[in-house]
């Protein structure tokens, strides 16, 4: 399924503002609006890395799994192009429906997953403005990771809805879609569990 292609004079200003944004933010166009945020944090980062480290392994290169799969930390993906912009903090495809990747920064192929980690400035948006936006365009599985909660919520797209298809926290191991061929290790994720060489 690829994202619709539409042009108009405002979402073309609007893409001109968000690419003139400065390094340390990161833009996205959402219902005819530009929101900018700040680079992630350390813990946000630290969720973010593990996960690719991850699901990327067996999804993204095949090792100890069934490869098949782009895992990009956020990528640009353009559900309309230059107009309903949105930078999930990773997203997966699978290879048989984006059999190569672009040569610039817009994915115009709706992911098969997203997962946006939380951060008390992002929350809400990525659950009251995001999430419904996911939804409105197929995306068919969406995971939110919390770095502070340790907490990760998956949802699964039916009907048009989410569903809760897991929620896990602390140090459960995981087996959810659309990655259920491994076990996740939530306690690698989280930086209060990580230990201190220095304390060795």
């Amino acid at each position: 399924m690829s994202a619709a292609r539409n042009h108009s004079k405002s979402s073309v200003d609007l893409y001109a503002q968000l690419e003139a944004l400065p390094d340390h933010l990161t833009g996205e166009i959402i219902g005819g609006r530009l929101y900018a945020q700040p680079r992630p944090t350390t813990l946000h980062a630290l969720a973010g890395a593990g996960l690719s480290v991850d699901i990327g392994g067996p999804y993204h290169r095949g090792r100890g799994g069934p490869g098949g799969w782009w895992i990009l930390l956020e990528p640009e993906v353009h559900f309309i192009r230059d107009t309903e912009v949105l930078v999930p903090d990773l997203a997966g495809w699978r290879r048989r429906r984006m059999p190569r990747l672009p040569r610039d920064h817009r994915i115009e192929v709706v992911p098969d997953w997203v997962c946006e980690i939380l951060s008390p400035s992002t929350a809400r948006i990525d659950r009251v403005v995001k999430m419904p936006l996911y939804a409105r365009y197929g995306v068919p599985y969406l995971w939110l990771v919390d770095p502070l909660a340790h907490i990760l919520e998956a949802f699964a797209l039916r009907d048009g809805r989410w569903t809760v298809i897991g929620s896990f926290q602390d140090q459960d191991v995981v087996t959810v879609e659309p990655f259920a061929e491994i076990a996740l290790e939530l306690v690698g994720l989280w930086a209060e569990t990580q230990e201190d060489p220095a304390e060795e």
